[in-house]
């Protein structure tokens, strides 16, 4: 049958139609022509009645939503495999209490080439697969019950010794696509814990506007919470907000201290002057009762008490004016003195604010203080339209030198990259640590063709100066790009352009600069 042509096929099938009596409808022709051509017979896609089984299917959870979805695509792409996936995975987003006995019977239709691949995993790699769960599983929270539940299921599974292969397929199968919401809802919790704390960072920061050393803080607590996240560098800025609160602590205990005393000096300033008032009101009154006793006295010796009297009462007032002059004249030394020591306060409280803006292992600016150096510098550009030129560099091979010597060590090779480009660099010149192994220099009033000569000036000092871990020499090279800022083109986008410059550097054999 087979051998006949085309047309030959079509003619005999309208032959048999015409014979067996059948309606000539499109399915009967395409059944008759298949069993004469021999070709096998495949059943229609029954479209509408697999949307109506997705409609019915409830969707209760996000899983189940997201797997009803997946089936109507497949559904109207007419995708068997796609159904089957959807429908498949839909069982692992049951509700808690429910079965998934349907779930494990699907493992029945395994196919005979998909068994004979399944044969190759040994109970090994399941093994190895439960530990991975099990090492991801405290990133994925234990809020979800049913989630944690699975988890149990599945690694028992994976654990027992002569696992059937196609049933732990089929259970990794659901799981994984639990595990993507289970990893979603970790990433968005993430994401609103980060807003939540913005939030609470940007508040403090604008009920203490007149607190600068507060806000150095929150600045740097901002910074920290910008993703991307690492251990390292929350470890990091922890260490430096301990010091800085400490010595803030210090700080505003003496600046307290120093409010308190004046507010005595104060004080005893008005307690003084009060006295001096009254002693004033009372020799005045003493003075014009002595001169009604001089107008009436007839003799001079009635004049002599009443004289006595005045010289006495006018040393006793020239006495207290002394004592009061001098104890005045105290105090506003003492104020000086105050004064002085507040001002040197604030000045303390500044500085150690400022250290939330720098890294405090390379001692260059960290993100926070790259931003607002970087608003400086195209502010000046525009004001002035001067060039200026963005380096980004990175460090070549900076995860093997940690794997090798330690990360002490990849530590003091990062201070020895920034205290070489401090050397080299020029007074206006800005240096960030940019994240990990990456720093950004801002090179102010310096063309694109400039700043590549001066990246290449600073690689050439590197050979010059070996880095010592220990005894061992060892050669830090570096890969960078490099950008000048554009018309209209803000910093950030700048940067992202050294970036892919930097990495072209990396793809193009790495110890080399490439301009952007």
């Amino acid at each position: 049958m087979s051998e006949k042509k085309p047309f030959e096929i079509a003619r005999e099938t309208l032959k048999q139609i015409t014979s067996r009596k059948l309606v000539p409808t499109p399915l009967n022709y395409q059944t008759i022509y298949n069993e004469i051509a021999g070709i096998p017979q495949i059943q229609p896609f029954p479209a509408d009645t697999l949307r109506e089984i997705a409609k019915a299917l409830p969707a209760k959870t996000p899983g189940q939503q997201k797997q009803r979805g997946l089936l109507e695509y497949a559904i109207d792409r007419m995708n068997w495999e796609g159904v089957k996936t959807a429908l498949v995975a839909y069982g692992g987003f049951a509700p808690s209490g429910s079965s998934d006995s349907a779930g494990l019977q699907v493992s029945s239709m395994s196919t005979d080439k998909g068994q004979g691949a399944s044969a190759a995993i040994t109970a090994d790699f399941l093994l190895q697969i439960g530990r991975m769960i099990e090492y991801a599983q405290p990133a994925m929270g234990s809020d979800d019950a049913r989630f944690e539940e699975q988890t149990r299921d599945l690694l028992r599974v994976l654990k027992q010794p002569g696992t059937d292969v196609a049933t732990a397929k089929l259970m990794l199968v659901n799981y994984s696509h639990r595990l993507s919401f289970a990893a979603e809802d970790q990433a968005e919790i993430k994401a609103s814990l980060l807003k939540l704390l913005h939030m609470v960072f940007e508040n403090i920061g604008e009920l203490s506007l007149e607190e600068q050393w507060l806000k150095g803080q929150m600045d740097a607590l901002m910074a920290a919470a910008q993703p991307p996240l690492s251990l390292r560098r929350l470890d990091d800025v922890e260490r430096r907000l301990k010091d800085v609160i400490f010595k803030q602590k210090d700080a505003k205990g003496r600046a307290m201290e120093a409010h308190d005393e004046m507010r005595q000096m104060l004080a005893t300033f008005i307690e003084r002057l009060s006295e001096i008032t009254q002693s004033t009101g009372s020799y005045q009154e003493r003075l014009v009762e002595n001169a009604r006793q001089i107008e009436q006295a007839k003799t001079i010796a009635e004049i002599a008490p009443v004289l006595k009297e005045v010289v006495g009462s006018t040393r006793s007032m020239a006495e207290q004016s002394r004592l009061a002059g001098e104890q005045l004249q105290a105090m506003q030394e003492r104020a000086i003195e105050t004064e002085q020591e507040l001002a040197k306060l604030h000045k303390e409280l500044d500085r150690v604010s400022t250290l939330a803006r720098h890294d405090p292992l390379t001692g260059a600016l960290n993100r926070k203080g790259m931003d607002e150096a970087l608003a400086k510098e195209v502010s000046n550009v525009h004001r002035k339209d001067v060039p200026l030129s963005v380096a980004l560099l990175d460090i070549d091979n900076f995860k093997k030198l940690n794997d090798s010597e330690g990360h002490a060590t990849g530590d003091d090779a990062l201070a020895h990259l920034a205290s070489v480009a401090r050397e080299c660099m020029r007074p206006q010149d800005t240096l960030a640590r940019y994240g990990g192994e990456e720093f950004v220099i801002l090179l102010p009033d310096t063309p694109l063709e400039q700043g590549v000569e001066a990246m290449t000036r600073l690689q050439r000092e590197l050979t010059k100066r070996f880095f010592l871990a220990g005894t061992q020499k060892i050669l830090i090279t570096f890969s960078a790009g490099v950008a000048q800022l554009a018309a209209n083109e803000s910093g950030a986008d700048a940067i992202k352009r050294a970036d892919q410059a930097m990495y072209l550097a990396k793809r193009a054999g790495k110890n080399r600069v490439l301009a952007a």
